[in-house]
């Protein structure tokens, strides 16, 4: 009998551990924002992104002006080769290479993945990129959520994601951009 009160009890226990488990844990929410929805609609966004395209238009211009200076050299040398002595063709060959190196590190300089267009990205768009995630932190702090997912983003993989659960209009919001 002592046997059979011993295992009641721990089986009791036991029980009593297993009821206040569910309590202890808590359920995690989420959320989706969508980030390209939220980045059409912020002004500031739209604005940076058309100074971005203009001064890469720009530099690009001055890229091509390079290379087509490069391959205007290289035909004029291909119609006086024949013309030309062993030091002549050795010069203009080097003058062309070099203008070709030219060309080629001034792309390098303008939107290599340390250039100009990289900086200039970086400072026209990093503040918005901060402030949204700001104001996603404040929502996700204020209604608890413990993910927030960009359904907008490629590697995602959110098959589906409720409306619901959508905040991409409360950061607007947040922002200070009401529902355009």
């Amino acid at each position: 009998m002592k046997k059979t009160a011993v295992k009641l009890t721990k089986v009791l226990f036991l029980l009593c551990i297993l009821a206040l488990l569910p309590m202890k844990t808590n359920a995690q929410k989420f959320a989706l924002i969508d980030m390209e929805y939220i980045l059409s609609q912020v002004p500031a966004y739209e604005r940076a992104n058309e100074q971005l395209n203009q001064v890469s238009k720009k530099w690009q211009a001055e890229v091509e002006a390079l290379n087509t200076e490069a391959g205007t050299m290289y035909k004029n040398y291909q119609n006086e080769v024949v013309f030309l002595s062993q030091e002549q063709k050795k010069k203009k060959q080097e003058e062309i290479m070099a203008k070709e190196k030219e060309a080629s590190e001034l792309k390098r300089k303008y939107f290599g993945p340390e250039g100009e267009l990289f900086k200039k990205r970086q400072s026209l768009i990093s503040p918005i990129q901060d402030e949204i995630y700001n104001a996603v932190k404040d929502i996700s702090d204020q209604r608890g959520y413990s993910l927030i997912i960009d359904r907008s983003s490629a590697s995602s993989g959110i098959i589906y994601g409720s409306p619901k659960i959508d905040i991409s209009n409360e950061v607007l919001q947040k922002l200070g951009y009401a529902n355009q």
